[in-house]
């Protein structure tokens, strides 16, 4: 009869205890652990917030740089004197994400696997951790597959060197190069390549210091570079300020015509 009593009583009771367990299950909410995360970031002294903020900088500096604007360090000559070693360029990852392709005298960033690079160097995982930070915002070099160049031929295009005169021919039109380093010729190797389709003929500005499109014409892809390798176009010089500038496409290849009629 107690023993029915008692749990008769229990079975009455409307609400729970409160007690030490039921605020101890408040305490573990999400709300709470959010207003805990959110005290902790926001409290503390001048270094704890110095250091958040620079966290900060770096993840949005990693998040243009991997989407939209990346400073590339300039890390040899062959693109001289439009672009010098040490120069920053800002390049344009969306240049071509919305429909638009590259065009004759783009000057753009590649990723050289299976076209100028068949085997791809190794690297240490830390090294290379540091090294993709370092170079996302313009102060370590790029990686060793990463190359700079400007594109001469689009696919379909008849590309020759050289005519009587010395000059480079895209289907059949001599084209006017302002850009090649003073004193070079277009080229001192002779050459002839119909560039396929979804490829790029690319070569650089200082013709005798760049191992470009020429000197893998024996190499699979025969040194052409699939347009989804692509990775920019180099819009703007954004340092030393001395140089900052402007890349331009220029204006020889103006009167390119559209391929086949050269060739048939």
């Amino acid at each position: 009869m107690d023993t029915d009593a008692q749990l008769s009583e229990r079975d009455r009771s409307p609400e729970p205890d409160e007690g030490q367990e039921q605020g101890s299950r408040s305490a573990r909410s999400p709300r709470s652990s959010s207003r805990a995360a959110w005290q902790w970031l926001t409290g503390g002294g001048a270094l704890r917030k110095t250091a958040l903020l620079l966290v900060t900088c770096i993840v949005i500096l990693l998040v243009v740089s991997g989407f939209v604007v990346q400073p590339f360090l300039i890390p040899s000559g062959s693109m001289e004197n439009t672009l010098q070693v040490g120069d920053r360029v800002l390049v344009n990852k969306l240049a071509y994400s919305f429909g638009d392709k590259p065009r004759r005298g783009d000057v753009v960033v590649f990723d050289g696997t299976d076209s100028f690079l068949q085997d791809a160097p190794s690297e240490n995982a830390v090294a290379g951790l540091v090294r993709r930070v370092g170079s996302a915002v313009g102060l370590m070099e790029p990686a060793g597959t990463d190359y700079i160049k400007r594109v001469v031929g689009l696919g379909g295009d008849h590309v020759t060197c050289c005519d009587k005169q010395g000059r480079l021919m895209v289907n059949g039109r001599p084209i006017t190069e302002e850009y090649v380093y003073p004193g070079d010729v277009p080229s001192r190797v002779p050459f002839d390549v119909v560039v396929p389709d979804g490829k790029l003929w690319v070569m650089g500005d200082h013709r005798g210091d760049s191992r470009d499109s020429r000197d893998h014409l024996g190499e699979p892809g025969g040194g052409t570079v699939p347009v989804d390798r692509v990775i920019g176009r180099a819009d703007w010089i954004g340092w030393p300020f001395g140089r900052m500038t402007s890349l331009k496409r220029p204006g020889g290849f103006a009167g390119v015509p559209e391929p086949g009629g050269a060739h048939g």
